[in-house]
């Protein structure tokens, strides 16, 4: 009894699949799949600017003192070209101990402490003096610098739209020339790529006992381009 059931039900499903099948290859047949690329190009809207503070010393009290007093430092800079110290984010101090690997007992002889400074400003104005205060200063290293944009949700979906736009050209232009009439969309991904800009002047260093020359406030950061490519799927009437 259950074998004649089981034929039964076997008999009923088959040909359910392959009408399944069926209706899926003809789905296919009726459809247009394209693929194609968008950009959009923005002018950053902020500066990120980071730098680390450190100090080594005999002690990790005195370290902690002198990274202490090169944080006041930088806030009185901040001060200086009108910037709330707040602004900065000030990153917790790291204590490391240091030791001297060429005794095989390993000496403790230092102790250093650190703490990384990151900095957003839409004023680009403010750029060059900050950078080259602070690398006069001797208090900072590591200085590098970057344009972002904020905002950077809106330009991804602008390029988004206009690399849809154009899957949807190339799939008219198909339609068209088969004789057929691009219908629906059907199925659709995007995936999105930020290209971001890089500052020439990434860091503040001494060469032939002189600074580099920090960027000027007329400096011009190119500009982020954000690239989209979509698959699409559309269907044909």
């Amino acid at each position: 009894m259950r074998l004649k059931a089981l034929f039964i039900v076997l008999a009923i499903a088959l040909p359910l699949v392959a009408m399944a099948q069926e209706h899926s290859s003809a789905s296919q047949q009726n459809t247009v799949t394209v693929g194609a690329d968008g950009q959009f190009e923005a002018k950053p809207d902020t500066a990120q600017f980071e730098f680390d503070i450190s100090s080594q010393q005999q002690t990790a009290k005195d370290a902690y003192q002198h990274v202490a007093q090169d944080t006041e430092q930088v806030r009185s800079v901040l001060r200086t070209n009108g910037i709330d110290p707040k602004a900065a984010e000030f990153g917790h101090f790291s204590l490391q101990p240091m030791y001297d690997n060429r005794d095989p007992k390993r000496k403790l002889v230092d102790y250093r402490v650190s703490a990384r400074v990151s900095l957003k400003l839409k004023d680009f104005s403010k750029i060059a003096p900050i950078m080259q205060q602070l690398a006069e200063s001797g208090i900072t290293e590591n200085q590098s610098l970057n344009y972002i944009l904020q905002d950077v949700q809106s330009a991804k979906d602008a390029a988004v739209r206009e690399a849809y736009q154009n899957a949807r050209s190339s799939a008219e232009v198909i339609a068209h020339a088969s004789g057929r009439t691009l219908g629906e969309l059907s199925y659709a991904s995007a995936n999105v790529n930020e290209n971001a800009p890089v500052l020439p002047y990434a860091r503040a260093a001494v060469m032939n006992g002189g600074l580099m020359q920090a960027p000027t406030e007329q400096f011009t950061p190119q500009k982020v381009r954000i690239t989209a490519h979509v698959n699409a799927v559309f269907m044909l009437r």
